[in-house]
């Protein structure tokens, strides 16, 4: 398969749910719609209120006038008719009317309309007419009428001058007239209403108008209101996702750095996009050196196959090879290869995954090592018990024959062979012992520059007889080190006599002593012999392995059991016929630590 990037949804640190959108709609349509329907009604409050001013000011001005005319000039009905024309012919008027309080037209802007009924008993009783102006919108002759009614009364004095003409029952009535307002004699005592009618139409057509306005008005502030709503919320997932991408973004620059794995990409013109400091440990190459680059120019022939394959393989999965690279010896590596495919299924690029499996060789060797060991340390101390009692017996035997026979004599010479080979035996006998028994140590606060400088002095006169000369370079102020003092200058000594028997001819040993930065003490043991071939050098810690015709190979493997007994490592490197260098690291261990060990 390709390596794909995967789809999935993440949770932003904002997330916007649809129902808060809708939400957050609805309640601001509710407000537009509440705004535009107080918008409405307080126009229709306002055209209200200017008609009804309007009427009221009409109807008290024709009061007046009328009041005025009949006391002062003592009008008739015929000239408050005209009066009440005069004004009904004003602009936006479309009726002037006066009825009885049974709905009956005693005056009307229409002469003709005298006489007749306006409207019935139960509908005047319905208008509720007062001493203030009401209003009401009706409908005649398909235009819409707004109608400021209330009780018409022009006279406030007790006297009416009425015409000659006016007798009897009838009198202040011009009978025969339908262009005569008629009074009864008892006019102040009755209840007429006057209706003042408007064309609403100017009106109606400029709210019909503001209707669409503040449709319009509405509208553009709905549509702005969730346009800012979306905005606001995108912004926020915009600014969170951005955040989300950057924290994520510095994660993989982290994981991508630091990552205990060689990861090498290259893009899709094969050049060098990615090396991280993990690849550049393994591989010896510097990223700013090979950014761009095309990888054929800068991996070695074994790696190039790898990449070249990929354009006919989807991937290769833990491929174990040696890689040489430049100016530096065969690693051994674990390759992971894979091309890498979006989602759009493009090709974006290589990756190649590098695990340096030294450290992991070793680890493979050691634990075959340390199986060994423990094999051959059972299978040791076994024998050891059973060849020693018979060896004793064979000395004593010896000691006995040699003691019958005259010393010089063949047969006393005889017995002395066999007391020394038993010996001999004896010896090696007690070295596997000690490598097959569990190391037991005596632990205690040492100063390691002291313990140098004793297991050099032990060793200065055997050095001397060969012409080597031996130097000790210690640093100052190093920190006490728990070991055991007797079992850790048996391991020097070991090293010492080992160095000084590879230097036949004469040479030079050093020992150094130093504090490294992780907290461990190093000693190193350095000559000028004959060095170790490349072929033994992975085998001198195994028992049994010796380059001596003389020699048990158990020395080296006894130091290497010592110093692992001390929490230590032991290294060697060497090089035939330049010496070689056994290195020692102890770690610094505070009394305190050992004693919560223990």
């Amino acid at each position: 398969m390709f390596i794909k990037k995967q789809s999935y949804r993440k949770s932003a640190g904002f997330y916007v749910q649809p129902t808060m959108i809708i939400g957050a709609t609805l309640i601001l349509l509710i407000v537009v719609v509440v705004l535009a329907a107080n918008n409405l009604n307080r126009e229709k409050r306002h055209m209200s209120q200017i008609l009804t001013e309007k009427g009221s000011a009409l109807i008290k001005s024709f009061e007046a006038a009328t009041r005025t005319g009949m006391k002062s000039m003592h009008w008739e009905g015929q000239q408050v008719q005209q009066l009440l024309e005069e004004v009904a012919g004003q602009p936006d008027v479309l009726s002037l009317i006066v009825t009885d309080e049974h709905g009956k037209i005693l005056a009307h802007s229409d002469p003709r309309q005298i006489g007749s009924s306006y409207l019935s008993p139960d509908a005047v009783a319905s208008l509720t007419p007062s001493a203030s102006e009401n209003w009401r919108i009706v409908e005649e002759k398909g235009v819409r009428v707004f109608e400021v009614y209330r009780y018409f009364r022009p006279f406030t004095g007790t006297q009416v001058h009425m015409s000659a003409n006016m007798s009897g029952t009838n009198a202040g009535c011009c009978q025969g007239h339908r262009d005569t307002w008629c009074f009864p004699q008892n006019y102040e005592k009755q209840k007429q209403i006057i209706f003042v009618g408007f064309d609403i139409s100017p009106f109606e057509d400029a709210r019909k108008e503001d209707i669409r306005n503040t449709v319009i008005v509405s509208s553009i502030l709905l549509i702005l209101g969730v346009t800012g709503f979306l905005t606001l919320f995108l912004a926020q997932g915009y600014r969170a996702t951005k955040q989300q991408l950057q924290d994520t973004s510095a994660i993989s620059d982290e994981v991508v750095a630091n990552i205990p794995v060689g990861l090498i990409f290259f893009g899709r013109t094969d050049r060098v996009v990615l090396l991280n400091s993990a690849a550049e440990a393994i591989t010896g190459l510097s990223f700013k050196d090979t950014r761009g680059k095309l990888f054929d120019s800068i991996l070695p022939a074994e790696l190039i196959e790898v990449v070249s394959s990929l354009k006919y393989k989807e991937r290769i999965l833990e491929h174990e090879m040696n890689c040489v690279f430049a100016g530096k010896s065969p690693a051994p590596l674990s390759v992971t290869a894979a091309r890498i495919i979006n989602d759009a299924g493009e090709f974006v690029g290589y990756v190649l995954l590098l695990i340096d499996l030294k450290e992991i060789k070793q680890l493979r060797e050691d634990v075959k090592r340390k199986e060994k060991l423990a094999a051959i340390g059972s299978l040791a101390a076994g024998v050891a018990h059973e060849i020693r009692n018979p060896l004793s017996s064979i000395k004593g035997m010896a000691s006995f024959y040699r003691d019958k026979f005259p010393d010089g004599s063949d047969d006393s010479d005889a017995a002395d062979v066999m007391i020394k080979e038993v010996d001999r035996l004896n010896r090696v006998i007690s070295e596997l012992l000690e490598f097959a028994r569990p190391s037991k140590m005596n632990l205690k606060p040492c100063d390691i520059n002291t313990l140098l400088d004793h297991s050099v002095h032990l060793i200065r006169h055997d050095a001397d007889l060969k012409n080597i000369n031996v130097k000790l370079k210690t640093e100052n102020n190093l920190p006490d080190v728990i070991l055991d003092p007797d079992r850790f200058t048996q391991c020097l000594l070991n090293l010492y006599l080992n160095s000084i028997q590879a230097m036949e001819t004469g040479g030079e040993l050093t020992i150094r002593s130093r504090f490294v930065a992780d907290q461990h003490i190093e000693i190193n043991v350095e000559d000028t012999g004959a060095g170790i071939s490349s072929k033994n050098l992975n085998h001198i810690f195994e028992p049994y392995f010796t380059t001596k015709s003389t020699g048990t190979g158990l020395g080296l493997a006894i130091i290497h059991k010592i110093i692992e007994a001390h929490e230590g490592k032991i290294s060697v490197n060497s090089e035939s016929g330049k010496g070689t260098v056994f290195s020692i690291q102890i770690p610094v261990t505070t009394v305190n630590e050992e004693q919560e060990k223990k």
